[in-house]
């Protein structure tokens, strides 16, 4: 069976209903359009500092992991619950706007894994990243 984090009325939050809408094969470009208006955890590689937190960087630093294919992929989140049980160091992440991480995306050789590990996982190469900033102003 599969576990959800729920809102506190029970239902998914608007970001893991458009991940399952998508696993499903259900609407692609409504739900597509959801997750580009939504917020997403992105972890920050390295230890904190001794408060805990450490410094607030000027520029997004983007954990990159490389798959065994080769595969450079730069995992985010849309909860900590998803995001401890893919990541189980992490320590730290920031909130980033899907939308504003899609507009400066760097390269076609990266891809966004949106929820890695879960059922409901969404992976998108560099292009399809790039293109859901434009569904974030429809």
């Amino acid at each position: 069976m599969t576990q959800y984090n729920s809102e506190p009325n029970g239902a998914l939050p608007p970001a893991q209903r458009a991940l399952h809408e998508i696993a499903v094969g259900g609407e692609r470009t409504a739900a597509l359009s959801t997750l580009a208006v939504s917020d997403v955890l992105l972890p920050v590689p390295g230890e904190p500092d001794a408060s805990g937190f450490g410094p607030e960087p000027q520029s997004i630093q983007l954990p990159v992991y490389e798959q065994e294919d080769g595969t450079k992929l730069v995992p985010v989140f849309t909860d900590e619950v998803r995001l401890t049980e893919a990541l189980p160091t992490t320590q730290r992440y920031r909130v980033v706007p899907l939308a504003v991480l899609s507009s400066s995306w760097p390269s076609d050789e990266l891809t966004l894994s949106i929820d890695a590990g879960s059922p409901d996982t969404l992976t998108i190469g560099g292009e399809g990243v790039r293109a859901l900033a434009s569904l974030s102003s429809q």
